[in-house]
C-alpha cells in the first residue's frame, strides 16, 4: 500500500481541496496521531500527511481503511453530505424488488453509510450464493428460519435471533423451512449497491 505514493495516479487531482481537509479533520475528532493513524492503515507517517495536505490521490483502498480506523463512512472522508432526507421511511413508500427469487424492501434512506432493507427469501432460492465482501452485515429473523452459513459453521436462526458479522467472511443465506423467512437485514454500504453485495451464485456449491 505503501508504494502508491509513487504511482502516476496518486499526483494531485480535482476535489482533493476538499478530501485533504477531511482526511485531517477526521482523523482529528478520532483522537489519532497522524502516526498512529497511519500505523492502522499500514501507511508511512509522511504517505499521510501528503493525502492530508492534498499532494497525494488516496487509493480507495486507503479510504476503506481510514474510514475504519476514524469510525465513519468513506463519503464522509470525501466530504459528501446527504441533504434533505427524511430520517422516517413510512410503509407506503417501500417498494418492493424482486432480484434471483428474493424480495426485499428497502428500509432505510438513500446516500447513507450502510443500508436497511426488509427481505423475504423463498425455500430454495439462491442456496448456492457465498458472497465475500469488505464491511459489516447485521441480520434479524422476523419469521420464518434461517439458514446462515459463516465460514464452515452452518447457523440456524429462530424468530427473534440475530447475527452481527465481518462479510470478508464467506456468507450463505437461506430459508430453512418450505414457507421461506423474512427478515431485516442491515450492511455497511462502501462500495456496492445491494444487489451486486448480495446476489450472484458461485458455482460448485452446493446448498
Amino acid at each position: 500500500m505503501n508504494s502508491s505514493a509513487s504511482e502516476p495516479g496518486a499526483e494531485p487531482a480535482d476535489g482533493l481541496p476538499v478530501v485533504a481537509p477531511q482526511l485531517r479533520a477526521l482523523r482529528r475528532r478520532a483522537g489519532r496521531t497522524l502516526e498512529a493513524a497511519a500505523r492502522l492503515a499500514g501507511l508511512s507517517p509522511a504517505h499521510l500527511s501528503r493525502l492530508e495536505t492534498g499532494q497525494r490521490q488516496p487509493s480507495l483502498p486507503m479510504l476503506l481503511a481510514l474510514a475504519r480506523i476514524y469510525g465513519t463512512t468513506v463519503s464522509e472522508l470525501l466530504g459528501e453530505t446527504v441533504a434533505d432526507q427524511d430520517a422516517v421511511v413510512r410503509a407506503a413508500d417501500m417498494e418492493p424488488t424482486g432480484a434471483g427469487g428474493w424480495t426485499y424492501w428497502q428500509a432505510g434512506a438513500p446516500g447513507r453509510g450502510m443500508q436497511a432493507l426488509r427481505v423475504q427469501v423463498p425455500y430454495g432460492s439462491q442456496g448456492d450464493i457465498v458472497r465475500v465482501h469488505p464491511g459489516e452485515e447485521w441480520l434479524y429473523v422476523l419469521q420464518g428460519r434461517l439458514r446462515l452459513r459463516l465460514g464452515d459453521t452452518v447457523h440456524l436462526l429462530a424468530p427473534g435471533d440475530s447475527a452481527h458479522f465481518d462479510s470478508l467472511t464467506p456468507h450463505r443465506i437461506a430459508a430453512q423451512d418450505p414457507d421461506g423467512v423474512e427478515l431485516l437485514f442491515v450492511h455497511t454500504l462502501l462500495q456496492s449497491p445491494t444487489a451486486a453485495l448480495c446476489l450472484g451464485p458461485i458455482t460448485g456449491e452446493t446448498p
